[in-house]
C-alpha cells in the first residue's frame, strides 16, 4: 500500500510540474489522483466441485447453506484520460486492492481466503455531456480484467487441511458514471466517479495438490472514487 501511494503521488507531481504541460479545461489529456472505495460482493454463485470427504465434514458440522462475502477496502487510484474531442474520451486506471473472503450463511465467522491482491486493468470509453458550465457529467463502459495475486487459504480453510488456494483471473465489463468539475481555467479540477464491475472469478481449494473444492463467485464490486484532476 505504501509503495502504491508513493507511486500515485510521484506520478501526479510529475504531471503537474512539467512546464510543457500547460493546463487547460479543454486539453487533450487529464490525470486524476483519487481516493477509491472498493466494495465487492463475493457471494458464491455456484459450487462447481465438492470433494466427498469435505462434503461429509461440512455435513457433520451442520453446514448446508454455503456462501461467502469479500471485505471492503479503500485505496489510492491514478487515472489517465485522453480526449478525442470535447464529447468522447478513453480512460484507464491504475491501482491495487487487497481483500479477504469470509464465510456467510452457515459459514458465518469462518475465514476462507486471505490476502487476495487484485489489479483491475480497466479501459472505458466515456461520453461527456456538454453543459456550458464547469460541471461536466459523463457515462462510460468498457472491458476489464482482474488479475489476482498472492491469495492464501484462510485460517478455517487451513484447519480443514487446505494448504493452497487459487483464484482465477477474471474478464468482465465495467459501467461508469460521474462528473468532472473544472476549477477555473488552470486545468485543475475535482472529480466524482462510480463504476460497477461484473466479474465472476472461481476459487479452487487444494489439499496436497488434490482439488477438494471449486466455487464460482459474484465478485461484482462497486468502485467509488473522488479526487483532484489536472487537464492539459
Amino acid at each position: 500500500m505504501r509503495k502504491m501511494t508513493m507511486f500515485v503521488a510521484l506520478a501526479a507531481a510529475t504531471a503537474l510540474s512539467t512546464p510543457a504541460m500547460a493546463g487547460s479545461p479543454d486539453g487533450k489529456f487529464q490525470v486524476k489522483v483519487l481516493g477509491t472505495a472498493v466494495l465487492p460482493n463475493g457471494e458464491i454463485d455456484k459450487i462447481k466441485y465438492l470433494d466427498a470427504g469435505l462434503g461429509d465434514t461440512l455435513a457433520d458440522m451442520g453446514v448446508s447453506d454455503v456462501d461467502a462475502k469479500a471485505n471492503d477496502n479503500v485505496v489510492p487510484t491514478l487515472a489517465v484520460e485522453y480526449f478525442f474531442n470535447q464529447n468522447f474520451s478513453l480512460e484507464t486506471i491504475c491501482c491495487f486492492t487487497q481483500h479477504h473472503v469470509n464465510g456467510a450463511a452457515d459459514l458465518s465467522g469462518t475465514e476462507l481466503v486471505d490476502h487476495v491482491l487484485i489489479l483491475p486493468a480497466t479501459v472505458t470509453l466515456k461520453a461527456h455531456l456538454p453543459t456550458g458550465t464547469p460541471f461536466k457529467p459523463y457515462i462510460g463502459a468498457g472491458p476489464s480484467v482482474f488479475f489476482v495475486f498472492d491469495e492464501k487459504p484462510g485460517a478455517t480453510a487451513q484447519a480443514l487441511g487446505v494448504d493452497r488456494v487459487k483464484m482465477s483471473n477474471s474478464f468482465g465489463v465495467a459501467l461508469q458514471g460521474g462528473v468532472d468539475i473544472a476549477l477555473g481555467d488552470s486545468g485543475f479540477g475535482v472529480s466524482l466517479d462510480a463504476k460497477k464491475y461484473f466479474m465472476k472469478p472461481t476459487a479452487k481449494f487444494y489439499v496436497e495438490d488434490t482439488k477438494v473444492l471449486e466455487t464460482k463467485h459474484n465478485l461484482d464490486p462497486w468502485v467509488l472514487s473522488a479526487g483532484v484532476t489536472y487537464r492539459f
